[in-house]
């Protein structure tokens, strides 16, 4: 009886899971092959991303990656209320690397014991651009050394998110200050 009870409940919590919002194909995702961390650290300028609650209103968004004494990587996300001069409010968090042998999958956690997966997808040979995402599909982000990019480098990114099943034209194109500065 425990065994068909626990079935059941199986079946009811599968029917529970939810598609990726906006990833459509069942390949599963690869990461780059291997990430230099200390070229990957510094600053980095979000030029798309899939909207998401907590990053609604934001514009000018930064992320400032940092090693800490502890072996993790600091986060600081800061964004723009409204548009690239709004008011600042930043989020600091941790990262850890879950793929030693690529560095191109890791954990991020803002809130105490919850870890999210943050996986670099494609990063250019120069370090210039990374799209960073997770498996569900359901978050996406575009980053570039500054705060934009060529039409070339984004019909390049773009390219490679529609082959990764990637639904682009959901993708939000964040404004950013023409004059901000790494």
């Amino acid at each position: 009886m425990r065994i068909v009870i626990a079935m059941v409940g199986l079946v009811a919590l599968l029917g529970c899971a939810s598609q990726p919002v906006n990833r459509v194909s069942t390949v599963p995702l690869e990461v780059e092959g291997a990430v230099d961390l200390n070229k990957y650290l510094g600053r980095w300028f979000e030029i798309a991303r899939f909207e998401n609650r907590f990053e609604r209103n934001c514009e000018g968004v930064t992320a400032d990656y940092s090693m800490r004494k502890d072996g993790l990587i600091r986060v600081e996300n800061t964004c723009r209320e409204g548009s690239p001069a709004g008011e600042e409010r930043k989020s600091v968090g941790r990262a850890k690397i879950v793929d030693p042998k690529t560095n191109a999958k890791l954990k991020v956690s803002f809130f105490g014991p919850f870890w999210g997966d943050y996986w670099i997808l494609d990063l250019t040979d120069d370090y210039s651009r990374s799209i960073v995402g997770e498996p569900s599909g359901r978050y996406l982000w575009i980053l570039s050394r500054s705060p934009t990019i060529t039409p070339q480098s984004r019909d390049e990114a773009m390219k490679k998110l529609a082959g990764l099943g990637y639904d682009v034209s959901r993708l939000y194109f964040t404004r950013q200050a023409p004059t901000a500065e790494p």
